[in-house]
């Protein structure tokens, strides 16, 4: 007998969309069949008149990141209770969050400490990314390379230190970035870069405050184009140079990123794009709103330009993921600041992302339901080293199983979400939403009532496929 079965539903599944059965047993998806095929299961989920799709994906997160910037005191962004809780909601089963690798501990020290700070505390699966600042001490390579064997299959790398009051701790020197390309790349891992060119990002913060436009207004002026420009080509071309080195270039924003990963992945090599909801649907205009801080990341929002070419480049182009770079916080933190070098960064967008790209894709620009999938689930799986087990509506795979209803008219409000106080999505109107989430096989959220537990989150070890390492694949 089943443990579960979902019925009548139309599927997106790896082979296109149908109208299926899904049967799980023991948190695996194990049988899917046509409408009716399904034997007896203990539970039956109707998903007549819904969309059913392979739990989302965000792998850029930053749960209880300590924020620091000049004037204002250290703050701690949320713990994994309530962003999973919200992500659960809002349809996404699984986030990838960042391990602080500190220079004075070993590898595995700053893994284990990590760890604690997330089991029985996590909803949903997670993930790590390990995150290298700095001049790395000798001793790290050798424990990345087994940090990478046991299952963190991605190494995040920033080349610039990002604003002034980051302590100058975060960029990594191009020599150091070459010789973890080189670790990496012979362990079968990733590296994921936060990619901008540090000189040009700090002269402009000099030159704008010295000439008194320090209002965030001006931010895109900072992290500008040519910063990305110069970064992106600089790090590829580093990669290009190590043999089986594969890039997942982090939060692409500008009209000139999305071009240095079309010319690399011409050439053959795998280079992978990730953008973020915030640069798909919000440019440099919106920081001349009332309470724009909301809208903020780094890199800063570009121009209606570059918009136009991130869009392009989601239609099976050089972007193959959106996520949030999700870092929550309330809504006094993120409007604490307002100078160009005291914003807040980041912001909460883990619950609405699959209702909001659903809408953006598929209703506005006629993406078929199985790209949209491709774009918050199943190629972040992919190039990450979670694919089939997670991102697939297969056999085999784990039940993480999202029923969507589609053709409403949903205003999104903060005072809906599970969250934070504020959403930066404030009175959008979407067109598909999340009805029932299911977390390997248990029902987290039904029709609003939420029914996960602190000990469901599972850490998912990754491995990369060869084949995403070996070209473009995706």
């Amino acid at each position: 007998m089943l443990d579960l079965a979902i019925t009548g539903g139309t599927c997106v599944l790896p082979s296109g969309t149908h109208a299926a059965d899904i049967g799980v047993k023991d948190g695996r998806i194990v049988l899917v069949g046509g409408p009716g095929t399904l034997p007896e299961a203990t539970t039956t989920v109707s998903a007549s008149g819904r969309l059913v799709i392979p739990g989302g994906i965000d792998p850029h997160i930053h749960c209880q990141l300590e924020w620091k910037v000049t004037g204002f005191p250290a703050i701690y962004t949320d713990p994994a209770a309530p962003v999973s809780r919200a992500a659960l909601h809002g349809g996404t089963t699984t986030l990838i969050d960042f391990v602080q690798c500190a220079h004075d501990r070993t590898i595995q020290q700053s893994i284990e400490l990590w760890q604690k700070t997330w089991k029985d505390a996590c909803y949903c699966d997670y993930g790590f990314h390990l995150m290298l600042n700095g001049e790395i001490p000798t001793s790290h390579f050798d424990q990345l390379a087994d940090a990478i064997q046991d299952g963190h299959a991605s190494v995040k790398i920033f080349t610039t230190n990002i604003f002034p009051g980051s302590g100058g701790q975060l960029m990594m020197p191009h020599g150091h970035i070459w010789e973890t390309l080189k670790v990496v790349a012979r362990q079968g891992g990733i590296a994921c870069i936060h990619a901008e060119d540090n000189d040009i990002v700090m002269f402009m913060y000099d030159k704008l405050m010295r000439e008194n436009r320090v209002n965030f207004e001006h931010m895109a002026e900072v992290h500008n184009t040519l910063s990305e420009e110069l970064s992106f080509n600089r790090v590829i071309r580093l990669a290009e140079n190590v043999e089986g080195a594969a890039l997942y270039m982090v939060h692409v924003s500008a009209a000139t990123g999305v071009a240095a990963l079309d010319a690399s992945r011409a050439r053959g090599f795998p280079m992978y794009g990730e953008t973020l909801h915030q640069y798909l649907m919000y440019n440099a205009e919106d920081y001349k709103r009332p309470g724009a801080q909301v809208y903020h990341t780094y890199p800063s929002l570009k121009y209606p330009e570059d918009q136009k070419r991130l869009w392009e480049a989601t239609n099976r182009g050089a972007i193959q993921a959106i996520a949030t770079d999700e870092l929550c916080c309330p809504l006094r933190v993120k409007l604490q600041g307002s100078r160009i070098d005291d914003v807040t960064g980041g912001n909460a967008g883990v619950e609405p992302r699959v209702g909001l790209m659903y809408t953006q894709m598929v209703t506005k620009r006629g993406y078929s339901p199985a790209h949209f999938v491709d774009m918050v689930s199943s190629n972040a799986a992919r190039i990450l080293g979670l694919y089939p087990r997670k991102g697939a509506l297969a056999v085999g795979s784990d039940a993480d199983i999202v029923l969507l209803q589609t053709g409403l008219e949903k205003t999104i409000r903060a005072s809906d979400l599970h969250e934070t106080d504020y959403t930066p999505w404030e009175g959008h109107v979407v067109t598909a939403w999340p009805t029932v989430t299911i977390l390997r096989g248990k029902v987290v959220v039904e029709e609003g009532a939420f029914h996960g537990d602190l000990r469901d989150g599972q850490f998912q070890k990754r491995k990369v496929a060869d084949d995403i390492r070996s070209r473009p694949a995706v």
